[in-house]
């Protein structure tokens, strides 16, 4: 792998895992046109580090907090003071993350009739013939983006006029139990199927839920702390399982990294700025031009049965 090479895959990857354009689907299309059927999953494993560091950083004095508050919690626990009516924002966001992260249990359950695991079918749908789903779930997609947008905008004018405009205030601040479960349900089925995005889901479905779209983006981020760190060490025992060992070169490696860092906190800062002013039709609209585009192209490649980039037979 050439230096430009890691740059790219760097830049990509910096991008599509924050912005709400699905990072899978992205990989999915790339290797489709590309004609590659894998990747290296040790790098893959430093990309998602570079994206863990873009996170952290920017969201470094909220985790602090949460971090402290953990062991508040725990000592008010073992103490008999902890209150659930009495929570403040911090604890109660760090509750919320906890209850969001329990359902991401469903993955690892067993599909009856096989040895695969739920999580197994995300690895199926890359698949070239398996293509169209990639297209139809960037479709769903924008369609979850626009719904979530519209149900903001809605808590926006149910405002009254004198504080309209007040982004803040469009929305409950806090999550419920309801919330974070729904939140953690979607993040499953966006586990699953590669073009649905992760940030934009998590996000749709809490404004769709009634919560602040600042506040659900946030609630977003940190909760992809885990999910990110589940996935890092899990390919990273594929990797080492497969033998795959640095085989790139550390150089590549450190600037792949490195680029993904940057780019993803970046993009993470551009994702809030959209948001905040209302923008998230770039977004929408653009999920759905790639969705159509890959639906189109699979029904050419479905009818002539080879790939339509490279003429390789579908498999």
């Amino acid at each position: 792998m050439t230096i430009f090479d890691a740059v790219i895959q760097g830049v990509v990857q910096g991008l599509t895992e924050f912005l709400p354009v699905s990072s899978s689907g992205h990989l999915t299309i790339t290797q489709h046109i590309l004609g590659a059927t894998e990747d290296n999953l040790f790098f893959s494993v430093m990309l998602h580090i570079g994206t863990l560091v873009a996170v952290c950083a920017f969201y470094y004095k909220l985790i602090w907090r949460l971090i402290k508050e953990f062991f508040r919690t725990v000592k008010d626990i073992f103490t008999g003071r902890f209150r659930w009516s009495e929570m403040n924002h911090d604890r109660r966001m760090l509750i919320m993350l906890v209850i969001g992260l329990l359902p991401l249990v469903l993955l690892f359950l067993p599909i009856p009739g096989t040895d695969m695991k739920i999580k197994d079918l995300a690895d199926l749908f890359t698949g070239g013939r398996y293509f169209i789903v990639v297209g139809i779930s960037l479709i769903v997609t924008s369609l979850l983006l626009l719904i979530g947008d519209l149900c903001n905008r809605s808590a926006s004018k149910n405002m009254p006029r004198h504080i309209r405009g007040e982004e803040r205030v469009a929305g409950r601040t806090e999550m419920t139990v309801a919330d974070a479960i729904v939140v953690g349900l979607v993040q499953c089925v966006a586990a699953i199927f590669p073009g649905i995005s992760r940030s934009g889901s998590t996000l749709s479905a809490g404004e769709m839920r009634g919560v602040n779209k600042q506040t659900a983006l946030d609630y977003t981020f940190i909760i992809a702390i885990p999910s990110i760190i589940a996935a890092a060490l899990l390919e990273l025992k594929d990797a080492i399982s497969s033998s795959e060992g640095i085989s790139i070169g550390i150089l590549p490696i450190v600037v792949g990294m490195v680029v993904a860092a940057v780019v993803g906190y970046l993009s993470i800062a551009l994702f809030k700025w959209l948001l905040k002013t209302d923008k998230m039709i770039i977004f929408i609209v653009y999920t759905a031009l790639i969705g159509i585009a890959v639906i189109v192209i699979s029904l050419m490649e479905i009818q002539s049965g080879t790939n339509f980039f490279t003429g390789v037979p579908i498999v």
